[in-house]
């Protein structure tokens, strides 16, 4: 099952990176040495990788594991370590060696200054992890 917030709200996450990005491409078409340009291109490759995660923030159900994608990075916890999806929302999880865990889903995360419609969509999504999960 996947599991991603509504196409408004990704393209809002994707413009995290989309818009310095294209504020760098600007910086180097102008820039006058070759360092310059060069330390502008890197900065184009980090805010497009940016953008792109930003808009594939979201959660997968497999059999047996929860994959959460955020904006640095993806994150695989097995479903049997899964003790709770918080409120926030997170998932709460023990890790092989015992410890505490705990992840936020960036993805789900809600603002008082967003949409209704787009709240209750996170919501429900919520609700549907949280029965997948069994909790």
């Amino acid at each position: 099952m996947e599991l991603s917030p509504p196409m408004l709200n990704r393209l809002a996450n994707s413009s995290l990176g989309a818009v310095p990005a294209a504020a760098a491409v600007a910086y180097a078409a102008q820039a006058s040495t070759g360092f310059s340009r060069l330390t502008a291109c890197f900065a184009v490759i980090g805010f497009v990788i940016l953008a792109v995660r930003g808009y594939r923030l979201g959660v997968t159900c497999e059999r047996g594991r929860l994959s959460i994608r955020g904006y640095l990075r993806t994150r695989v916890i097995p479903r049997e370590s899964i003790t709770e999806i918080t409120a926030f929302p997170a998932v709460r999880w023990t890790a092989r060696k015992g410890g505490k865990r705990w992840t936020p889903i960036t993805a789900f995360m809600t603002s008082p200054s967003e949409a209704s419609t787009a709240s209750l969509h996170k919501a429900h999504v919520t609700r549907k992890l949280r029965r997948w999960a069994g909790h």
